[in-house]
């Protein structure tokens, strides 16, 4: 059954008039009126509906009873990306979303292939939260992960040492000592930080600077992981171990 993000409160019963970009795409699944859709805000819970209407640039759904159908993980995290280049950071955003991260905050680092600021900044991030909603979408999940805005790394961790919860905070490096069986067996009921770098890792003095704002370094191995296959990869390790499927 296709799933549409709506960016305003749902009510149960209510007659909702669809955004542009849900129209566009119901004329793309070849929708016609009497077909069955879920729709959902970002809050929690999906809302069942049938299509009403459905013209050229205009459509309607009537809503059904909220149904509330959460499949978020037991845990919370937030991914800290250093900003790869290309369609790495696309991928990677999507592919997070689908294994359950709370938030994202992307990272300009001393390595970062791609320099943003400003209203480029602000573009990049409303597409990555597109995305994200889009992801969110295709694997089922009703609560949309934020994505943070572009930070300089240093300052980040700066703000991270000021920060006196209980919370857990993981750095992966090919230089740690630790593997991933470091990490506990069981999810932790504090939110975490998973810090990844960019093309090239963390430079020297940003993974110094993580460790002394109370990161734990680990490994996953002999073999040095692209970017976005790391982040990846560490996610779904905690899936498996932590109750995340």
């Amino acid at each position: 059954m296709p799933r549409f993000f709506i960016d305003v409160p749902l009510h149960a019963g209510a007659l909702l008039d669809l955004p542009e970009t849900v129209v566009r795409h119901a004329q793309v699944l070849r929708l016609k009126t009497g077909d069955a859709l879920t729709f959902f805000d970002g809050t929690g819970g999906q809302y069942p509906a049938v299509l009403t209407t459905l013209e050229k640039r205009h459509a309607t759904a009537q809503l059904g009873d909220r149904e509330p159908r959460e499949v978020e993980t037991p845990y919370r995290i937030t991914l800290a990306q250093g900003i790869a280049g290309g369609d790495k950071m696309d991928w990677l955003i999507e592919k997070a979303i689908e294994l359950g991260v709370t938030e994202i905050q992307p990272l300009i680092t001393e390595r970062s292939v791609i320099r943003l600021d400003g209203e480029r900044a602000a573009k990049r991030v409303a597409h990555w939260q597109a995305l994200a909603q889009a992801a969110c979408e295709q694997c089922g999940r009703n609560r949309v992960p934020r994505i943070l805005p572009i930070r300089p790394i240093v300052a980040w961790l700066r703000e991270q040492s000021a920060v006196t919860d209980d919370g857990w905070r993981v750095l992966l490096s090919p230089r740690a000592d630790s593997g991933f069986d470091a990490l506990p067996l069981n999810a932790p009921s504090q939110p975490g930080v998973l810090l990844f770098g960019p093309e090239g890792g963390l430079a020297p003095h940003e993974e110094a600077l993580a460790r002394e704002t109370g990161f734990t370094a680990i490994r996953l191995g002999e073999r040095i992981l692209r970017t976005e296959t790391a982040g990846i990869a560490v996610l779904a390790a905690l899936a498996a171990r932590w109750g995340g499927w």
